[in-house]
């Protein structure tokens, strides 16, 4: 399997992805909002483009879909329920369902509510696991909720779904909000050493080439998987001073959504 991530440029920090088959060609465009500069890779690297996946139905997720299929044919794959949201869907997506790209690239779809609640991740059958997820988890952060989701559904999706992945699983998220989300790690958990060091050193990155976390990574910096961390429960305690003694994870993570959204 080969991966290219694919930097939009755009006010919205989009990353477009190509998943290519090595043996074949063959690739699949996920969320490719910037079709021109998906074509131009795919050309470039002499890929046909076969099939277009959408992790939901956010039009900086599905707005190059037209353009896309028109120059190539590809067909259409997204949550099955999202058909009266996403236009033209050849193939419904529920969890469990695999898919292949040539002969060599297998991804299995999981059903991830939270950020909308027609919301997949893939997930690559490879010796090393890659997760495209979207809105859901970003690196070093979580989705937000605004746009038809919930916090209760984007809660049981990362504990009861992202965090027993591997941890060498890769993430490839929907958009490079890795500097803001780290400000945000120190700012729930100040003495977090690593998260501050890895500031430092992606601040000023370059999106062409961004650093690509993995599972055990964000396990460490990302706030919203670290839900028993005494210092973020101290840190809350500030913020919602009414909070029990031991807050449940689910009350912790629901908080700190709360406080992303106006952070």
């Amino acid at each position: 399997m080969i991966v290219e991530q694919i930097w939009t440029g755009n006010a919205y920090r989009n990353f477009n992805y190509l998943i290519a088959c090595p043996e074949t060609g063959e690739a699949m465009a996920v969320d490719p909002l910037d079709h021109e500069k998906c074509l131009t890779r795919a050309k470039e690297k002499g890929w046909e483009i076969t099939q277009v996946l959408n992790t939901h139905e956010h039009l900086d997720h599905t707005g190059g879909n037209a353009a896309l299929i028109a120059a190539t044919g590809a067909s259409l794959l997204a949550h099955v329920n999202a058909r009266d949201s996403i236009p033209g869907i050849d193939r419904g997506l529920q969890a469990g369902d695999v898919i292949r790209v040539g002969k060599s690239v297998e991804l299995e779809a999981l059903d991830t509510p939270g950020h909308t609640m027609c919301h997949i991740c893939v997930l690559s059958h490879t010796d090393t696991p890659a997760l495209f997820c979207g809105d859901t988890l970003f690196n070093a952060g979580a989705g937000n909720c605004h746009h038809g989701g919930h916090p209760d559904q984007l809660y049981s999706t990362f504990v009861g779904q992202l965090a027993q992945l591997p941890d060498s699983t890769l993430i490839y998220p929907g958009h490079d909000y890795l500097a803001n989300n780290l400000a945000f790690t120190l700012d729930r958990e100040p003495d977090n050493k690593e998260a501050g060091t890895l500031l430092e050193r992606v601040k000023n990155q370059d999106p062409d080439s961004a650093m690509v976390s993995d599972l055990a990574l964000e396990k460490r910096i990302n706030t919203f998987m670290r839900l028993r961390s005494p210092a973020v429960i101290a840190r809350l305690r500030e913020a919602f001073p009414d909070l029990p003694d031991q807050p449940d994870p689910r009350t912790v993570f629901l908080k700190l959504r709360e406080l992303r959204n106006s952070w």
